[in-house]
């Protein structure tokens, strides 16, 4: 839409607002924004939605004696020989049989093991024997003995009844979707989708599709197509409110009209001292401004407001006008709100702080901490960043590649190795990976002393399996073991907490039931293993450890 009125109000020339800290400016939008109400949705429509309610089974899974493996269900006392078939059963069938000793029936893997069975033996174990036409196979000889339970998971081994499936708070991501199809979710709980209004205000924009162009002192609106876009990656709902030009009775107006029916509305333009900028006072008359200007480049004037409609206090992003300010803005204080009202925790939903070196150095502003357009990516076991060039608030350009924020302290200039924090622009930036930027030189002043601020980093937990027979016996001592745990903590650049070691014969059930373990209880980040990757019919680790992958 647009509004086309010009009448004006006056601007004071001095701000009444305290320009606060940025910390203190997430604290507040995080404190005001609270987790819509509860819904539910069809499981299909779930994805990217936070769970509102925590799920658990109603059922084991699996629900009957499940094989691991193509092959043979057996008695495992029978050991090895040659022994008829009673049935060949596939996934999807119920078995019909019940199996004794001497006897055995196929199986196929994820099909329900037939009673009296106690073990399944691996198809590449065993050897056909045919019958009289030369094609049907009426008996097997199995090559190897198996223990009971080999290649059998019992009924409740991957999810047991009433096991916590998913936790209220988690995002519905693939996987977690297809776990609720598994156990049988077909309505889920979620918090309601935030639906989020944007805004362009000033009399100099159009719109970008705009067939006559610019002419006459008018500009085209990019702020908007961007938030539009940023808003659709944050899995919020979108209204496009349009432009309205810089008229008093318009923008009160349409904020009248447009808040009912939205969650959250973000405006751009009309937060600084002119007196065309009429978002700031208008925001005062018709609610609460919780501030109005922040200690940081680009964005100062960036305000944050509440406007009381029908009894719900509706939050309210006054952005500033330059795009990078917009952009900038949106990624520190609008997708942590869009986070909490989604349903994530205040902790969630901050800004993640890292650390990066920097790969040349950078002048810095004397007056204000800036947020400074960079490509980050990983390199040698360490994080590292170049900036995008010229950094003025209006150019655009500077986040084109970019897909993080560097956090750079007041001062003169940070040498190159200086450590700074970093946030990523979430997917508005560029894969990590995956750009290739020129060097830049950026002026510096007269030198002086660096400044850096460093972020503690997390630990990886890791976890270390030797898988050997003999050292599993006790018959020889595990050497692999140690020399890992020592090599991963010994990494440079790298924190690593060893969580747990073990050592396990080569079998796949004993190594499987390490590994999920590790996975599903301990929670660890990484798995090393050792052994197991030869090639005789003893090494089975690949085998083991391919399912989950």
């Amino acid at each position: 839409m647009s509004c086309n009125c010009s009448d004006g109000v006056g601007s004071l020339r001095n701000s009444p607002y305290d320009m606060i800290p940025m910390q203190r400016a997430i604290d507040t939008v995080l404190g005001l924004a609270k987790p819509l109400l509860k819904t539910s949705v069809p499981l299909q429509e779930a994805l990217g939605s936070v769970l509102a309610e925590t799920v658990r089974s109603k059922e084991p899974l699996p629900p009957f004696r499940a094989s691991v493996m193509d092959g043979y269900a057996v008695v495992a006392s029978d050991g090895v020989g040659e022994f008829p078939i009673l049935s060949r059963v596939a996934a999807g069938d119920a078995p019909g049989v019940h199996v004794t000793p001497g006897r055995v029936a196929y199986v196929t893997t994820g099909c329900p093991v037939p009673d009296g069975a106690d073990a399944v033996v691996k198809i590449e174990d065993t050897e056909a024997v045919l019958g009289e036409d030369g094609k049907t196979e009426v008996a097997v000889k199995i090559l190897h003995a198996v223990q009971s339970g080999t290649s059998i998971r019992p009924i409740g081994h991957d999810i047991a009844q009433g096991e916590v499936i998913v936790e209220a708070g988690e995002v519905i991501t693939p996987a977690v979707l297809g776990l609720l199809a598994t156990v049988g979710i077909a309505s889920v709980p979620i918090y309601k989708i935030p639906v989020v209004g944007v805004l362009s205000t000033g009399s100099e924009l159009v719109d970008a599709t705009d067939a006559a162009g610019i002419r006459g002192g008018k500009i085209r609106d990019s702020n908007r197509p961007m938030l539009l876009a940023y808003m659709q990656q944050l899995h919020v709902k979108t209204v496009d409110l349009g432009i309205c030009s810089d008229s008093w009775d318009s923008l009160r107006d349409l904020l009248f009209s447009k808040l009912p029916s939205i969650d959250v509305l973000i405006t751009s333009g009309g937060v600084s001292m002119g007196e065309h900028d009429l978002v700031k006072p208008l925001l005062k008359e018709l609610g609460t401004v919780h501030f109005g200007r922040i200690h940081m480049k680009p964005g100062k004037p960036t305000t944050v407001a509440t406007v009381p409609i029908g009894g719900v206090d509706k939050l309210v992003f006054a952005l500033p006008g330059n795009p990078v300010s917009c952009l900038v803005t949106s990624c520190l204080l609008v997708q942590p709100a869009l986070k909490r009202l989604r349903g994530h925790t205040i902790a969630q939903s901050s800004p993640v702080v890292f650390q990066a070196r920097l790969l040349h150095p950078l002048p810095l502003d004397r007056d204000r901490p800036e947020y400074h357009r960079a490509v980050v990516r990983w390199e040698k076991n360490e994080w590292v960043a170049t900036s995008t060039g010229v950094q003025a608030s209006s150019r655009l350009l500077s986040c084109r590649h970019a897909n993080a924020l560097l956090h750079l302290p007041v001062g003169t200039h940070l040498a190159a190795e200086s450590v700074v924090e970093c946030i990523f622009l979430s997917d508005m930036g560029s894969a990590v990976s995956a750009i290739d930027v020129p060097k830049v030189q950026l002026p510096l002043p007269a030198a002086s002393a660096p400044a850096a601020r460093i972020v503690q980093s997390l630990p990886v937990r890791a976890c270390v399996l030797t898988v050997s027979d003999s050292v599993s016996r006790g018959d020889s001592t595990d050497r692999s073991g140690p020399v890992m745990q020592t090599t991963l903590t010994e990494m440079p650049g790298l924190a690593v907490e060893i969580v747990q070691a073990a050592v396990v014969a080569d079998e796949v059930d004993e190594i499987q039931n390490v590994v999920r373990t590790w996975c599903d209880v301990a929670h660890v980040d990484l798995i090393v293993t050792s052994g197991g990757t030869g090639f005789s019919p003893r090494d089975v680790t690949p085998e083991a450890v391919k399912v989950f992958l």
